[in-house]
């Protein structure tokens, strides 16, 4: 589709000014009947559409469930305050930051009803992450919980209006006036940038992934509502935050197009998991392979009857878990494939189609294959670079790795797949220098350019090891100054202050010199093998 289809919305013109050049795009796929969608759409106004203003749409641990109508009423009052006293304009990016709750959920859909770009981000994400995120994306405004706001402010971003909500101060975004009439959605175009979404890249600068008003829709109306198959009356959880587009998709857009609630929990640990599920009577669960592992071996004895559907995506599921979770549950879990570039899952399969141990075939709108580096497929049962194309497809915000992960018209995710002669999609590693740990993705360069700000840091390598809990864990190699005394501890504290924690190595090994050729280049694969024999 031309970039110029259809007549944008936008005021601020940034995010389509920084769209790759049209060649670059994937080819995308809208066949199916129920992505055709209008010209102008607003993906929020839709979402928001629909169901009975009393039927519940967000629990909470504590407190009352927030009815569709509460809703409405909430995101249309953040929206009045967005375009009226804090002065956003369409187009605008404004960046999220907060725990997953009601609040974050419902400032998400005020900034995309208001025709704003949404950029949200992990409360976890420390001040240098979260000043790179606002660079790429220039990003002016900010709606942030107030127990998140610290290391916001020491992120020190020029020219940042940050309103925070859920305080006690008259400025706070929940006690300002705001106007109690409806607040009509800004008109945007189907194809107006809705959402920069950040992923990690294996140089450790993040990319900005761009997706439009209808890709959010896409998702919901190709995987949701193909593989999943939710009703109204299914209650949604799981455990990734809303920065992540797992999350963002399994709590927010699918239960809201299917005018489903979902329970957000702060705390989304394992346990912590199982008893809201017990709890809440969840009946729809979206976690890692590591979580379903976790909440096995912990076995507190919770009821989790009321469980229909799981699905495991972030990192590959093993035969092994996926059968001893329905042993003791009875459910299949659905394993799926997505990406941040393609903002949800593209391969999968559900009920009496799923095979333990594979992904899956294409979820309808959706189209893959297996090929090697030149682009050219490879028979079926031989290992290859797995590519795909449907309704959504990658476009990075202002980034030359465009070029790698769009090649003639398909997005190439990164990983190695076989293809059955059947068509099943089989996993078998990540194909570039990505660790998946628990579900997390982490850049092995940006752990090390975080570990190469330690004073005493000379040299750093970070590799990641095989692990059967968590997939892999990240082991950091470093040299250090001479005299500096060796203090892993003191290391692994120092990278939790500059990373997110998620990213900080699970263990220090530290060495004289690193492993380098004649021409100096580090001889990564020497660091592997030997992480992976546990030296």
């Amino acid at each position: 589709m031309d970039v110029s289809a259809h007549v944008s919305a936008h005021v601020d013109t940034f995010a389509r000014d920084h769209l790759p050049p049209p060649d670059q795009w994937p080819d995308l796929l809208l066949d199916l009947p129920e992505l055709r969608y209008p010209e102008r759409l607003n993906c929020a106004a839709e979402l928001l559409a629909g169901p009975a203003p009393d039927r519940p749409v967000f629990h909470t641990p504590t407190g009352p469930a927030w009815t569709y109508g509460e809703l409405r009423a909430h995101v249309d009052r953040i929206a009045h305050l967005l375009t009226g006293e804090l002065g956003v304009v369409p187009g605008n990016r404004v960046l999220l930051r907060g725990p997953t709750t009601p609040w974050l959920a419902a400032c998400w859909l005020a900034v995309l009803k208001a025709g704003a770009v949404a950029v949200t981000v992990l409360a976890q994400q420390r001040p240098h992450e979260l000043a790179t995120i606002c660079e790429i994306a220039r990003v002016r405004h900010a709606l942030c919980d107030v127990r998140a706001v610290d290391d916001l402010a020491k992120a020190e971003v020029p020219h940042l209006a940050v309103t925070t909500y859920g305080g006690d101060s008259p400025d706070d975004l929940l006690r300002r006036p705001a106007p109690a009439d409806p607040y009509p959605a800004v008109s945007t175009a189907a194809d107006d940038v809705a959402l920069i979404a950040f992923t990690s890249g294996t140089t450790g600068r993040p990319k900005g992934c761009m997706h439009f008003h209808r890709d959010v829709l896409a998702i919901a109306d190709t995987f949701s509502r193909h593989v999943l198959r939710p009703v109204a009356d299914d209650v949604f959880a799981g455990s990734p935050p809303l920065g992540f587009t797992f999350g963002l998709g399994g709590l927010v857009v699918f239960p809201l197009r299917a005018g489903a609630s979902a329970l957000l929990l702060e705390q989304a640990h394992p346990d912590q998991l199982a008893a809201a599920v017990a709890e809440h009577r969840v009946s729809v669960l979206f976690t890692a392979p590591t979580a379903y592992r976790a909440m096995l071996a912990s076995d507190g004895g919770h009821d989790l009857s009321s469980l229909r559907r799981c699905v495991s995506a972030g990192e590959n599921l093993p035969a092994a878990t996926w059968r001893a979770w329905h042993e003791r549950t009875g459910v299949r879990i659905i394993n799926g494939i997505g990406a941040t570039e393609l903002l949800h899952i593209f391969i999968s399969a559900a009920d009496d189609a799923i095979r333990p141990g594979t992904t899956g075939v294409p979820v309808p709108g959706w189209q893959a294959r297996v090929q090697d580096a030149h682009g050219v497929p490879v028979p079926d049962g031989e290992p290859g670079l797995l590519a795909v194309r449907g309704p959504v497809g990658c476009r990075y915000l202002a980034d030359e790795r465009q070029r790698a992960y769009v090649r003639d018209g398909w997005n190439v995710t990164g990983d190695t797949y076989v293809r059955e002669s059947d068509g099943w999609f089989r996993y078998v590693a990540r194909a570039d220098d990505m660790i998946i740990s628990a579900g997390y993705n982490i850049a092995g360069p940006e752990v090390e350019d975080a570990l190469l700000r330690h004073p005493d840091v000379v040299e750093a390598a970070v590799v990641g090891r095989p692990d059967e809990a968590r997939g892999q864990v990240v082991v950091a190699y470093a040299v250090l100054r001479q005299g500096a005394a060796p203090d892993a501890e003191a290391l692994r504290a120092f990278v939790k202050s500059e990373l997110a924690p998620y990213k900080c190595p699970r263990e220090v090994v530290f060495l004289d010199s690193l492993p380098r050729t004649a021409t100096g280049k580090l001889q990564r694969f020497l660091l592997r093998d030997s992480a992976g024999d546990g030296q």
